[in-house]
């Protein structure tokens, strides 16, 4: 494993606020293509240098500067490999090379000429291993201004030194630095998006983990809605009826008799409710037709349960599935708090279609309370059925007046009637 692919890793590991060794870290696994093009390029160094030294040997004709320029060719050769090689070392750091490698680009121009391909393979060292755009443009600099002096040294103010050696590597050094920059800006920007594209599938994460919480709340609400408004309303009927036929056993038994085929039959119908909510019945297909029919129902079950007087004026409206359901729950709703709470004596209930929609409207003569005051369960999830509807519910009552309960929910004119009504306390398929 090479420099590059280690600070790959190292870069792939680093949290959010961490910076590695050559940059802020971008938070996710390093670009294979870059990985692999830095291999390439630190195969092409050694090879160049490789071939720089080889070649000296085989062209040199003498001299005592043989052995100079090998010792600096090795050095330069001796440090890069190092650096690749190990670049957490405690010894040999990043800017320590490059300082190398601007002494010995400068030492190599004043001992010996043709070292240009040397230089300019060494330009993109300064930008890989400068850590900041600022340093280096330094090194850079650093690196032209030993090379010309080295060759200066060499040469002296000679034509050929003025029209071949300072021209040529001015432009190859403002081309590099030009470079150099430009590709800074794209690798920030390349870090910038990463860095969005990261905040942005956690922001979606969170969102989504957001709407399967809030999912899960409303499926909880809506199960403790039908909980309240079938199977714990029938427990509640069933425990009332229980008591008044256990104490009527001795002087009324007809009466009692009655009661425990309404007991009876109560739990039928929220066993129905319970396979229903479940999902383990099949709904029953019942033909169309208006929501006055079982409400009628619901009343003269009410009526036989608790004794009261129910005056009915109901409608023949003709409306959907969910618009009968939600009748039907606010009306069992609203009964199920006059045998609780309400000690009246006569309870109205008006089913009337009006040009905006439907309205049930429920009286009693009771005790009456203070809305304000109201804490209950089963008034909150009548408001929430009918919202889901478009519709509203309000309560009016005061102590010692009665309740007025009034149900509005918006239909179409030309709103088609639901062929089936699941829901149905005496339809429904209840299994012996």
């Amino acid at each position: 494993m090479n420099l590059w692919s280690r600070i790959g890793s190292r870069e792939a590991g680093a949290g959010a606020g961490e910076v590695s060794a050559h940059g802020p870290a971008p938070g996710r696994p390093a670009d294979p293509f870059r990985v692999e093009t830095l291999a390439r390029w630190n195969a092409v160094c050694q090879v160049l240098f490789g071939a720089m030294a080889v070649g000296l040997v085989l062209t040199d004709r003498g001299g005592g500067t043989r052995y100079g320029v090998l010792a600096l060719l090795g050095c330069i050769v001796l440090g890069y490999t190092v650096l690749d090689r190990f670049p957490d070392n405690p010894v040999l750091r990043p800017h320590t090379y490059l300082w190398t490698l601007v002494l010995g680009i400068g030492g190599l121009s004043y001992l010996r000429s043709g070292y240009a391909a040397l230089f300019i393979v060494a330009l993109p060292h300064f930008w890989l291993f400068g850590r900041t755009p600022r340093a280096s443009v330094v090194f850079t600099g650093l690196a032209t201004v030993s090379s010309l002096t080295g060759s200066w040294l060499r040469q002296g103010w000679s034509a050929e030194f003025l029209s071949e050696t300072l021209v040529s590597t001015l432009v190859v050094v403002a081309a590099s630095v030009l470079m150099g920059l430009w590709v800074h800006s794209v690798v920030e920007q390349s870090r910038e998006r990463a860095r969005l594209i990261a905040q942005l599938e956690e922001t979606q994460l969170k969102l989504s983990e957001a709407y399967q919480r809030q999912g899960a709340t409303e499926e909880r609400e809506r199960m403790a809605r039908e909980i309240h408004d079938t199977l714990a309303q029938g427990f509640a009927s069933i425990v009332v009826l229980a008591e008044a036929a256990r104490a009527g056993l001795a002087t009324d038994p007809e009466r009692s008799a009655q009661q425990l085929r309404s007991i009876e039959s109560t739990a039928r119908e929220n066993l129905a409710e319970a396979r229903v909510l479940v999902g383990s019945a099949r709904q029953s297909q019942v033909a169309a037709g208006s929501v006055a029919r079982t409400l009628r129902r619901t009343l003269d079950r009410f009526t036989e349960d608790t004794g009261l007087t129910v005056d009915a004026d109901l409608a023949d409206v003709v409306c959907d599935q969910p618009t009968r359901i939600a009748l039907l729950r606010c009306t069992q709703e609203s009964l199920a708090n006059v045998r609780k709470h309400a000690a009246a004596s006569t309870v109205g209930v008006v089913l009337a279609r009006q040009p905006f929609g439907v309205e049930l409207e429920i009286t009693d003569d009771g005790c009456g309370f203070v809305v304000g005051r109201s804490r209950g369960f089963g008034l909150d999830g009548m408001r929430k059925r009918l919202a889901e509807l478009g519709g509203r519910l309000t309560v009016t009552s005061s102590v010692g007046e009665g309740t007025r309960v009034l149900a509005v929910i918006p239909m179409d004119p030309a709103d088609p009637a639901d062929p089936a009504d699941p829901l149905d306390p005496t339809e429904s398929e209840v299994a012996a």
